[in-house]
């Protein structure tokens, strides 16, 4: 039993002399230190990277891209390292094409740089929409011309038949570019988001109301006003300066205003606008007598 346990215990300490021996060389450190600096260079270069992918610690700032043109987002994104991405288009009546309306990530958001920005802009050419039919109980102007609005389209009544067996503002005829399409309707008539529809509707005669004088005014108030007399607005002209129809001021009226002059119930009010108040208009205390007149005569 003792010579196995000497002959196990020499073994041993033959295996770790060579081992000491071996690692004790000039060859196993040369080539240990070797692998230690390229196993230090690779972590050195690994983490190098992931901090120039990610951008350790550093964000940028998002700009407000919306309401501007497509071509300005696209400068000021580039001048950030940012790329834009055009995630949809949508048509807005009213407003001019190619202009930002929402972004992805949202303004003033802080984000990691090259990061993409997605927008939706505004359609260069409007969407085409199907007109509701006025057959089954829907030709009356009021409701049918609610469902336009919904669907971007502007109605506009342009002419009045006497009957007395329709209702008042029944619609006869539609129009669209000068010909008519009231059986086209039936079976389906797609015209642009904007467009303005012309109708032909019935009347009883009956009562007539004073023209009110809207020029100086507000839209919105011009539009209250002019609905309190039981009129409808028409068309609505903007000029070049326009950029918030609410705010705008109505510079021309049709009809104009004349004193003592009256025009039928129902009848349209095309207006004039301009985003600054007109020159001549300092005196609206005075105007604004005038509609108070008008109106305790109605």
């Amino acid at each position: 039993m003792k010579e196995v346990f000497n002959s196990i215990w020499n073994r041993i300490k033959r295996y770790a002399r060579e081992t000491f021996y071996f690692i004790s060389s000039a060859i196993f450190i040369k080539n240990f230190a070797a692998m230690l600096l390229t196993f230090g260079f690779l972590m050195f270069f690994v983490f190098w990277w992931l901090q120039c992918y990610t951008n350790h610690g550093e964000s940028l700032q998002v700009h407000n891209y919306i309401g501007m043109p497509l071509q300005d987002a696209v400068r000021k994104a580039e001048s950030r390292s940012f790329s834009i991405v055009i995630s949809d288009s949508i048509f807005v009546v009213g407003k001019p094409p190619l202009e930002v309306l929402e972004q992805n990530p949202k303004p003033l958001s802080r984000v990691k740089e090259n990061r993409k920005i997605y927008l939706t802009i505004t359609k260069a050419s409007p969407d085409l929409v199907n007109l509701p039919d006025i057959t089954g109980g829907n030709d009356d102007f009021t409701q049918y011309s609610r469902k336009l609005r919904r669907l971007g389209v502007n109605a506009k009544i342009v002419d009045r038949k006497f009957s007395n067996k329709l209702e008042p503002n029944t619609i006869l005829e539609v129009r669209y570019n000068e010909e008519e399409i009231t059986d086209q309707l039936i079976e389906g008539f797609k015209v642009p988001m904007g467009t303005t529809l012309n109708f032909v509707v019935t009347e009883r005669g009956g009562g007539t109301v004073p023209i009110p004088n809207v020029v100086c005014k507000q839209y919105d108030a011009a539009s209250f006003l002019i609905g309190n007399f039981n009129l409808n607005i028409g068309s609505i002209i903007p000029d070049a300066t326009v950029t918030d129809r609410e705010t705008a001021f109505v510079w021309r009226q049709v009809p104009r205003y004349r004193a003592g002059v009256n025009i039928r119930i129902g009848e349209q009010v095309d207006l004039y606008i301009t985003q600054h108040r007109p020159d001549g208009c300092e005196e609206e205390s005075s105007i604004e007598r005038g509609y108070d007149s008008e109106e305790q005569g109605l």
